[in-house]
C-alpha cells in the first residue's frame, strides 16, 4: 500500500498503544471490581490509574497529531457506512477522554489521589465529596462500558471490512496488505 492510503507510522503506533492500553485497563478494571478488600485489589486499583492518566496522555498525542497530519483518504463504501464510521470515530476520541477524566474525578472526590506510577503526585480535580464520589463513579462505569461498546463495534466493522468486503481498510493501520 502506498504511504498515501496508510496512516504515518506514528498515528498507527498510537492507534495500538491506545488500543492495547483501553483493553487492559478495561479488563483490570472489570476483575478488580469483583475483588474483595486485599492488597491485591489496591494494587489493581493504582496499576487502573496509571493505566487511566497514561491512556488520557496517549488520547493528548493521538488527538494533537491527527489533527497536524491529514488522514489518507476514505476508501470508497456506502455513505451510511462513512458516516457511521465518522461518527463513531467522533464518538471513541470523546470517550478517549471522557473516561479517565471521570475517573481521575471520581478518585479525587472519593479522598483517593493518584500518584502516577507512584512517582508523580497529580493534583486532584474535586475536592472530597462522598455524594459526587457516587455520581462520578457511575459516570465512569457508563462511559467505560459504552468505549468498550464503541471498541467492540470498530474491532467488528474493521474486521467485516477485511474479511467480507477484503477492501484493504486494515493495511491502512498497518495490518495486511491492499
Amino acid at each position: 500500500m502506498s504511504p498515501a492510503t496508510r496512516y504515518t507510522p506514528i498515528a498507527i503506533a498510537l492507534h495500538w498503544l491506545l488500543a492495547l492500553a483501553i483493553v487492559g485497563a478495561f479488563c483490570v478494571g472489570l476483575y478488580m471490581t469483583s475483588l474483595p478488600f486485599s492488597p491485591t485489589r489496591l494494587k489493581l486499583y493504582n496499576w487502573h490509574k496509571w493505566a487511566g492518566v497514561t491512556i488520557l496522555t496517549l488520547s493528548a498525542l493521538r488527538l494533537l497529531w491527527r489533527l497536524t497530519h491529514r488522514p489518507p483518504a476514505d476508501i470508497p463504501m456506502p455513505a451510511w457506512q462513512l458516516r457511521a464510521a465518522h461518527v463513531t470515530h467522533q464518538l471513541l476520541y470523546v470517550l478517549f477522554f471522557a473516561v479517565p477524566l471521570s475517573g481521575w474525578a471520581y478518585s479525587s472526590a472519593a479522598g483517593f489521589p493518584i500518584v502516577w506510577f507512584g512517582v508523580l503526585p497529580l493534583p486532584d480535580f474535586v475536592g472530597k465529596d462522598k455524594e459526587l464520589a457516587e455520581t462520578l463513579k457511575l459516570v465512569h462505569h457508563f462511559a467505560a462500558y459504552g468505549l468498550g461498546l464503541l471498541v467492540v463495534g470498530h474491532v467488528a466493522a474493521a474486521l467485516k471490512h477485511q474479511f467480507v468486503d477484503r477492501d484493504g481498510l486494515l493495511a491502512r493501520m498497518g495490518l495486511g496488505r491492499a
